[in-house]
């Protein structure tokens, strides 16, 4: 009896140990400041400054632009969160935008994935349309549901479609280059993906990819070649609420120093990592309802996250050290 308790209290220990090695080595703790809240804006509805289902979000130095997806429009406001404009058709006669998803800005271009109408419709940043991009399907070159997109410092477009399971390069005019994914079919392993929601482009032109409901980041150099995943142990789709692991990611977004921005949707923040994916902090929980979209200032001292359920977008400031 005395030989069974000991075996079982040695048991015990190891498992303890385990545990805490396990809790230590999967939950990393914060590196760097969080962010604080300074300010909020927008209502449920559907007039200027009001949102139904907001989703994307990109800024420049002066304005904000938003996603305002059931609305079938993107809005436009100063950083303080004042109406200034909408856009909400296409010039291809005159279609309405379809349930537009996660924004870039680049080359003084607006980029909207439109989800309904599966194609990338271009805009200047005062609102003129300059051409579409795309067209439904799974051939090369076919999109079906974008939910994001980057662009590289060449003009070539990184495009995450959503159904087909897919990040697709294509060049500015639209013509295939190549994939990451085999179209239409989810996976887990390294180049696979559960419905892909974004990708962004970081300084050095590596390629980070926000694999939805694979709950993790995707990295790729700028050659295409893997480099790193995370999210959970193992980044192989396993969700929770713990720091770096993540339950549907929806956006990401990089600054200037490389820091990464991860729209964690169903823990109601974001996270924070640096370039190789250490995590650094989150901030949003207890404010944000469903954390869909991000961005960030190119010093990263500003935070813009869109709060889905709230109807209405958070600005956030980093924390001083």
């Amino acid at each position: 009896m005395i030989k069974i308790l000991r075996f079982l209290k040695i048991t015990l220990s190891v498992l303890l140990v385990l545990i805490f090695v396990g809790w230590l080595t999967f939950v990393p703790p914060a590196t760097g400041p969080g962010y604080e809240l300074i300010s909020t804006w927008g209502t449920p509805g559907s007039d200027p400054g009001e949102f139904n289902d907001p989703t994307g979000i990109a800024i420049t130095d002066d304005d904000v632009f938003v996603s305002d997806a059931r609305n079938n429009r993107i809005q436009v406001f100063d950083w303080n969160g004042t109406f200034k404009r909408q856009i909400t058709k296409t010039g291809k006669d005159g279609q309405k935008l379809g349930r537009p998803m996660n924004l870039t800005i680049k080359g003084g271009l607006l980029y909207v994935p439109d989800y309904w109408n599966d194609r990338i419709d271009i805009f200047s940043l005062a609102g003129n349309w300059i051409k579409s991009i795309g067209s439904a399907g799974k051939k090369p070159g076919q999109i079906r549901a974008p939910g994001g997109l980057a662009v590289m410092d060449n003009g070539d477009l990184l495009i995450a479609g959503f159904y087909n399971q897919r990040i697709q390069k294509l060049n500015a005019d639209g013509a295939f280059i190549r994939q990451w994914g085999k179209t239409n079919k989810i996976g887990i392993g390294a180049e696979q993906f559960n419905y892909p929601t974004d990708v962004t482009v970081a300084p050095d032109q590596s390629i980070i990819v926000a694999d939805g409901y694979n709950d993790r980041i995707q990295v790729f150099d700028k050659d295409g070649q893997f480099v790193r995943k995370w999210g959970g142990p193992f980044g192989i789709n396993i969700y929770g609420p713990f720091n770096g692991w993540f339950a549907t990611v929806t956006d990401v977004d990089v600054d200037s120093n490389g820091l990464i921005y991860v729209a964690d949707f169903y823990n109601d923040r974001i996270q924070v990592f640096d370039k190789n994916g250490a995590f650094i902090n989150n901030f949003g929980k207890g404010t944000l309802d469903k954390a869909i979209g991000v961005a960030a200032s190119p010093d990263g001292k500003t935070v813009f996250a869109v709060d889905y359920r709230g109807n209405r977008i958070t600005k956030w400031r980093l924390k001083s050290k």
